[in-house]
C-alpha cells in the first residue's frame, strides 16, 4: 500500500544528513545504508549508496529514474538458483 500523498516521502534523517554531507565534500564515496524502506529523493541523483540485503552492502548508483522507488527495490534479498526441475530443459 502507498504511503499517504500529504504525509510525504519517508526518507530516515541521517540519511539526508549524508548525502548532504557527500554533496558538499565532492568525493564520491560509498553511503552505506540499512535503510531499505527510504524513499529516494533528487538530492541522491548521482550519488552511490551501500544498500545491505541481509548479507553485504550492495552498491547502487543513483539516477534520475530512481526517484519515487525505495532502496530496498535496487538490493536484492534473495538469490534464485532456478527450478528443481529445469536439469532437462538446460541439457537439451
Amino acid at each position: 500500500m502507498a504511503r499517504s500523498v500529504w504525509k510525504g516521502p519517508f526518507v530516515d534523517g541521517y540519511l539526508l544528513k549524508k548525502a548532504e554531507k557527500a554533496r558538499s565534500g565532492g568525493r564520491n564515496e560509498i553511503i552505506r545504508t540499512w535503510s531499505r524502506r527510504s524513499t529516494i529523493l533528487p538530492q541522491f541523483v548521482g550519488l552511490t549508496f551501500g544498500v545491505h540485503n541481509g548479507h553485504k552492502f550492495i552498491p547502487v548508483l543513483v539516477n534520475e529514474n530512481m526517484i519515487g522507488h525505495r532502496f530496498g527495490e535496487f538490493s536484492p534479498t534473495r538469490t534464485f538458483q532456478g527450478h528443481a526441475g529445469d536439469k532437462k530443459a538446460k541439457r537439451g
